[in-house]
């Protein structure tokens, strides 16, 4: 069974959605604002964002399916 061209864009997507998106929250996290935040506003902010990506990959792997033949 060959892929679908639909999954390899989702794929490819994923993969540079992923790595920006680790870049720009790691950006933000050695900022040094946040640096000198409290302990708590630092919790919540890396708790938000090691979480927050789940929900744009998930609509992406949702599209990659959508087009599956059952």
């Amino acid at each position: 069974m060959v892929p679908s061209l639909r999954k390899f864009i989702g794929m490819v997507a994923l993969v540079l959605f992923v790595i920006v998106y680790a870049l720009a929250a790691m950006v933000v996290g050695d900022s040094p604002r946040l640096q000198e935040s409290s302990t708590l506003i630092q919790f919540t902010y890396f708790a938000i964002a090691g979480l927050a990506w789940v929900i744009p990959a998930g609509a992406i792997i949702w599209w990659m399916e959508r087009g599956k033949k059952s």
